[in-house]
C-alpha cells in the first residue's frame, strides 16, 4: 500500500514537471519559432498568451469537474488532451497551427494541473506523509521552473524547436499509462451536486478575460468586463441551490489566507525570475544558457529546503511560521537586489541574494501549499486545488506584467548597463512591496495554534447544536503542524459550559471522549452519521 502511494506521487510529479516545464521552455524557443513560422513581432506573443489564457482559465472549473466527475477520471482526460496537443505542436506548419494547439495544451494542461494537488493531499492523510509529499511536489515546481530554460536551450540548440514539444509526447505516455494502472479509482459526488452551468460559463469567461488584459496590456476593456463577470458569479454561488464554487470554502482563513498571500509572492517571484534572467543577459553579459544556469542555484536550494528541512520545521512550530520565515527571506533577498551594481561579480554580488531567495521559496512553498489545502475533503478536493492554482497562475501573470512594465518604463529608450540596472532596481523594489503585503497577509490571516483550536471547537459545538438525537464524538487530532478533525458515530461526549475544552478550569478531556472536573456537563445528544475529516494546519 505504501509503496503504492508513492508510485503514485511519482506519476502524479512527472505529470506537473512536464506542464511546468512546457509553461518556460517554450520561452528560449521564441526567435526561433518566429523566424521558422514567419510570425510578426506583434503576433509572437500569442504562442505564451494562448496557453495561459486556456490553462489559467480553466483551472477552477477543472477542479470542481473532477470532484463531480472523479479526479482520476479528470487528470488522465487532461494528460491526454496535453500529450496529443504537444505533438500537434511540435507538427505546426503556420502560426495559425501552433496558436491553435498551444490553446489546446493550455486546456490539457489545466484539466490535469487542477486536481493533482487534491489527489495528493487525499492519498496521504498522516500529517508527516503529507508534509513529505507536499515538499516533493514544491520541489518539482521549483526545478521544472528554472529546468525550462536549460533544457530548452539545449533542445533548440541541438535538435530544433520542435522537439521543445514532442519530448512531452513519450512523458505523457508513459505518465498515462502508469497513472491509468496505478493511480486510485474515485468516482466523484455526480454532476448534480455542483452542476452549475451559468456559474461555470461566468467564471471561465471572467478569468479567461482577466488573463487576457494582464497579458494584452492593451485591452483594458477586458479587465472590466472580467471583474463584472466573476462579481455576477459570486452573486450566483450565493443564491445557487448547488453552486459550482460553494462559498464556504473561503469561510476558512488558512484557505484564503493562503491564497492571498500566494498570490502577491508569486507575483513577486515569478518578476524576480525574469529580471534577474535578463539582468544577467543584458547587464552581465550572459548567454541565455549560461543565464539560465545562473539562475540553478535558487531552484537548486529551493529543491533541498523542500524536501528536508520544511517538514520537520513544519512540523515543529507550524505552516503559518514557517511560511511567515520563507516570506521574510524572499522579501529580504528582493529589498537587497535593489542595491546591487551595474558592474557586479555574479559569485559575491549575486549569488548570495539568490542563495537567501531559495532558502526563502523553499520554506514558503510546502507551507503556502499546506496552508491552501487545508480542509479539502474529498468532496472538494478538486475544487480547492483549483482555487490554489488559479491564484497562482493570476498571481504570477499580474506579478510578470507588473514588474516588466516598470522596468521598462524606467529604463525607456536607453539600452546602458546603468539604464537597464535602474529599471530592474524599480521591479524589485515593487516585488519586494509584494513580499510585504504578502507577509501582512499571512500574520493577520493566518492564525495561532490556539485560536484555530478554539475555532474548530466552537464549530463543533454549533454542529451538536444544530442536531438532536444520538451522535457525533469529534476526535481532534493533533499532529505535528497540522490539526485533523474527524467524526465517529457514538454518543455525545460531555461538553463544558465555557464551550473550548481549552479554556474550561479543571476540565480535562480525554482520548475516548469522556470528560472530568467540575466545570463539564453533559451535552445534548446528536445524530448518528459519519462525515469525512477535514485537516486544518497551524
Amino acid at each position: 500500500m505504501l509503496r503504492s502511494r508513492w508510485f503514485a506521487l511519482v506519476i502524479l510529479c512527472a505529470a506537473t514537471l512536464m506542464i511546468i516545464l512546457d509553461g518556460t521552455i517554450v520561452t528560449v524557443a521564441l526567435p526561433v519559432i518566429q523566424a521558422d513560422l514567419e510570425f510578426t513581432p506583434a503576433s509572437l506573443s500569442w504562442v505564451m498568451d494562448s496557453y495561459l489564457i486556456a490553462f489559467g482559465g480553466l483551472l477552477l472549473l477543472s477542479g470542481r469537474l473532477g470532484d463531480l466527475l472523479g479526479r482520476k477520471r479528470m487528470f488522465l482526460a487532461g494528460l491526454a488532451v496535453f500529450t496529443l496537443a504537444s505533438l500537434a505542436c511540435g507538427l505546426a506548419a503556420g502560426p495559425g497551427m501552433l496558436i491553435a494547439a498551444r490553446f489546446v495544451q493550455g486546456i490539457g494542461g489545466a484539466m490535469a494541473s487542477s486536481v493533482t494537488l487534491g489527489m495528493i493531499v487525499r492519498l496521504y492523510a498522516q500529517p508527516g506523509e503529507q508534509r513529505r509529499a507536499i515538499g516533493a511536489f514544491s520541489f518539482v515546481g521549483a526545478v521544472g521552473a528554472s529546468a525550462g530554460l536549460i533544457i530548452g536551450g539545449v533542445l533548440v540548440q541541438l535538435a530544433s524547436w520542435h522537439w521543445i514539444f514532442f519530448v512531452n509526447v513519450p512523458i505523457g505516455l508513459l505518465a498515462g499509462i502508469a497513472g491509468w494502472r496505478l493511480l486510485a479509482a474515485d468516482q466523484g459526488i455526480g454532476l448534480r451536486a455542483g452542476a452549475d452551468a451559468l456559474g461555470a460559463v461566468l467564471v471561465t469567461a471572467g478569468i479567461m478575460l482577466g488573463v487576457y488584459a494582464i497579458v494584452q496590456r492593451a485591452a483594458w476593456w477586458a479587465g472590466i468586463v472580467a471583474a463584472a463577470l466573476l462579481a455576477a458569479f459570486v452573486v450566483r454561488q450565493a443564491t445557487a441551490r448547488t453552486p459550482l464554487l460553494p462559498l464556504r470554502v473561503f469561510a476558512s482563513r488558512s484557505v484564503s489566507g493562503a491564497n492571498l498571500a500566494q498570490l502577491f509572492i508569486i507575483g513577486a517571484a515569478m518578476g524576480f525570475q525574469v529580471i534577474v534572467t535578463l539582468y544577467m543577459q543584458r547587464v552581465l553579459g550572459f548567454r541565455p544558457a549560461a543565464a539560465g544556469l545562473g539562475l540553478f542555484p535558487v531552484a537548486a536550494v529551493i529543491a533541498a529546503v523542500s524536501l528536508g528541512l520544511s517538514a520537520r520545521l513544519i512540523g515543529r512550530l507550524g505552516a503559518s511560521r514557517v511560511l511567515i520565515s520563507g516570506l521574510v527571506l524572499i522579501t529580504a533577498a528582493l529589498a537587497l537586489l535593489t542595491q546591487i551594481p551595474a558592474q557586479a561579480d555574479y559569485a559575491t554580488d549575486l549569488l548570495p541574494l539568490l542563495i537567501v531567495f531559495g532558502l526563502g521559496g523553499g520554506l514558503t512553498l510546502p507551507a503556502v501549499t499546506t496552508l491552501g489545502m487545508a480542509g479539502a475533503t474529498d468532496a472538494d478536493a478538486g475544487l480547492v486545488s483549483g482555487v490554489f492554482n488559479t491564484s497562482q497562475q493570476v498571481g504570477g501573470a499580474l506579478g510578470l506584467a507588473l514588474l516588466t512594465t516598470l522596468a521598462a518604463g524606467r529604463t525607456g529608450s536607453s539600452q546602458t548597463a546603468e539604464a537597464l540596472t535602474s529599471g530592474y532596481h524599480l521591479a524589485w523594489a515593487t516585488g519586494a512591496v509584494l513580499g510585504a503585503a504578502a507577509i501582512a497577509v499571512a500574520v493577520i490571516a493566518l492564525r495561532s495554534p490556539r485560536r484555530q483550536h478554539e475555532d474548530i471547537t466552537r464549530l463543533a459545538d454549533e454542529e451538536a447544536s444544530r442536531t438532536s438525537a444520538s451522535g457525533f464524538l469529534l476526535n481532534l487530532d493533533r499532529g505535528p503542524g497540522i490539526n485533523v478533525v474527524s467524526w465517529r458515530s457514538i454518543r455525545a461526549p460531555a461538553r463544558c459550559p465555557s464551550g473550548s475544552w481549552r479554556r474550561a478550569p479543571r476540565c480535562a478531556r480525554t482520548r475516548s471522549g469522556t470528560t472530568s472536573g467540575p466545570a463539564c456537563s453533559p451535552s445534548p445528544a446528536v445524530p448518528t452519521a459519519t462525515t469525512a475529516g477535514t485537516a486544518r494546519p497551524t
